[in-house]
């Protein structure tokens, strides 16, 4: 199987089947570069207001970047570490961990769904479920051999730092602190690691073309020697660089139905370069597949009617997995 990874070879030229047409290629002279983006310091003493900011950011982009987030920088640069060790194994190493199966919790693979596609993205990921831990990491990578304990220790972190945005997140709508944990049930976490090798022609194609994410919340760890994270703000594609020391945070499909529709889940895309490797490590907070989800009962009034229908995780899920990554918003299947 390991001919399916672009991870494994150097690639001097570009394959067809990663050729987008020219209506869907990236444009990247026309991104915007240089455009702020909010950023939210939760060391700020000033509890409404860094409440307020997430408001802001949540109803106005959908995402934002999180500073003094609690994650020691330290923990962070061998997670970075770490996941380039993993894709720098040996081809015969990586293909264990191979599969293109969608439902496999634990899968090295490539593009996003190679069942389906009939263009693919020019990035490998590993993917790792991660709650409850001790269910999952017996069957995580072995080598390089530190993985395990460096990937597990982040996803407390991470984990941790999702259930205060849902506070922060809760509070702004003018909701119970408890309320988006509480109504998304018993949280499942994963995460993918993803590796962009370098691509002979960028402007060709996409590492991950434009999309919404299906869970909850998403919490990326972007490399900070390399940008390629845009996101769709006003009509525009926005390059989002790297700032020191900071995650970002971006909206799923679920807090936007929970939200009716007040809060963004954004659009974003990841592109590559021709001379540089890019790493990033994404954390995903997801509902349990049974609860049912739909907007809060606060935020439904004669002036502002349910946007969005009751429906499971399940039922969204499988919506999501069975169609190409970049069609229509999947919520759009679920208006009332």
């Amino acid at each position: 199987m390991a001919e399916h990874l672009l991870s494994t070879a150097a690639h001097r030229t570009m394959p067809g089947n990663y050729v987008r047409p020219e209506a869907q290629r990236p444009r990247l002279a026309e991104v915007v570069s240089g455009a702020p983006i909010p950023v939210v310091d939760l060391a700020c003493p000033d509890r409404a207001a860094a409440v307020a900011a997430v408001g802001d950011a949540c109803r106005s982009h959908g995402f934002f970047q999180v500073l003094n987030h609690g994650i020691d920088g330290g923990l962070i640069a061998e997670v970075m570490a770490v996941a380039r060790e993993f894709f720098r194994l040996p081809a015969e190493e990586k293909a264990k961990l191979y599969s293109d199966d969608p439902a496999k919790k634990i899968r090295l693979s490539t593009s996003f769904n190679v069942r389906k596609e009939t263009v693919h993205n020019w990035r490998d990921y590993l993917r790792l479920h991660c709650h409850p831990l001790d269910q999952f990491v017996p069957d995580w990578p072995s080598n390089p051999p530190d993985f395990k304990e460096t990937m597990s220790s982040y996803c407390r972190e991470v984990r941790a730092l999702g259930l205060r945005l849902y506070a922060a997140i809760s509070e702004s709508l003018g909701l119970e602190a408890s309320y988006m944990e509480d109504a998304l049930g018993e949280q499942e976490q994963h995460m993918a690691v993803n590796f962009y090798p370098p691509c002979p022609e960028p402007e060709l194609t996409y590492g991950l073309p434009a999309h919404t994410d299906p869970n909850a919340l998403t919490i990326l760890l972007m490399d900070q020697d390399v940008a390629g994270l845009q996101v769709l703000h006003a009509g525009r594609w926005v390059a989002v660089n790297p700032r020191p020391g900071a995650l970002v945070v971006n909206i799923g499909d679920q807090l936007q139905a929970l939200s009716n529709g007040e809060y963004r889940s954004v659009w974003h895309r990841a592109v590559v370069n021709s001379d540089r490797e890019r790493l990033s490590v994404a954390s995903f907070l997801c509902p349990c597949s049974g609860v049912v989800l739909g907007p809060a009962r606060k935020l439904v009034t004669d002036e502002t009617p349910a946007v969005y229908r009751s429906y499971t995780y399940d039922e969204y899920y499988k919506k999501f997995w069975s169609r190409n990554l970049d069609q229509e918003h999947c919520l759009e299947l679920f208006r009332t």
